[in-house]
């Protein structure tokens, strides 16, 4: 398996406080890597660093062979390294097929016609293809994660970013979510998933990294994390999990 994103000596701080101290680790391509750990240990700043949603204090993010942090061409980038957000930045005065065919117009100049079809593609993909015409505030928090999805494969990305999914979801809607993903997995997207459903974590990744106060603490195969933890920090935030 090629390379595809390498994390090296990420660090990133705001003002005194340092958020990610020496972050390094690489997703292959067809990788699942489920980032684990505690409120306030970094995952979702790390995310937001490979997106450059946030730029790292120090580092290097290489993709494709490139040091992206070097690069002036941040909206193709992110077209290819997509994001889904746990509160979903549709926009809500804009249809649902509206919210699917802007990046597609805007970032990948596709005509009108050819963005709307590849926006239902996907939106079919996940479920969401009747819902063409209604606006944000008339969907479900599950509805409208899985637009954010379509929303995001429809640009064709070689690596989406998960940040906590089903966060900010009511407890019934979280398995629609989680099944799209569970799908996506399955068909080979390399995806990088922040998540506290240990569950899904342990039957979805390939790969699963534990971070603790802005370090990975632990990082190896879904069997070795959830079934053999070596570190204390890892046992102790699993403890829970295993025994439930």
């Amino acid at each position: 398996m090629s390379k595809i994103i390498t994390i090296k000596g990420i660090k990133k701080n705001f003002g005194e406080n340092e958020v990610l101290k020496d972050i390094n680790f690489s997703v292959n391509t067809g990788d699942v890597t489920c980032i684990i750990g505690a409120s306030g240990s970094g995952k979702s700043t790390m995310l937001r660093c490979i997106n450059l949603l946030e730029e790292p204090t120090s580092g290097e993010i290489i993709y494709n062979n490139q040091n992206i942090l070097e690069t002036k061409h941040i909206p193709a980038y992110r077209a290819k390294v997509g994001m889904v957000f746990q509160n979903f930045n549709l926009f809500d005065n804009m249809t649902v097929l509206k919210n699917c065919i802007l990046g597609l117009r805007r970032v990948a100049k596709m005509d009108k016609e050819t963005a709307k079809q590849e926006a239902m593609l996907n939106l079919e993909k996940v479920g969401m293809l009747p819902y063409i015409n209604a606006k944000p505030k008339q969907l479900s928090g599950g509805q409208k994660q899985r637009v954010a999805i379509a929303r995001a494969l429809a640009m064709k990305p070689d690596v989406i970013l998960f940040d906590e999914p089903t966060s900010a979801l009511d407890p019934q809607m979280v398995g629609e979510v989680l099944e799209v993903i569970r799908r996506l997995a399955n068909e080979g997207l390399t995806m990088i998933i922040v998540t506290h459903e240990m569950a899904f974590a342990r039957d979805v990744a390939n790969h699963v990294v534990f971070m603790h106060d802005g370090v990975i603490c632990e990082e190896g195969s879904p069997k070795q994390i959830f079934g053999n933890p070596q570190k204390p920090e890892t046992k102790a935030f699993l403890s829970r999990f295993l025994k439930g």
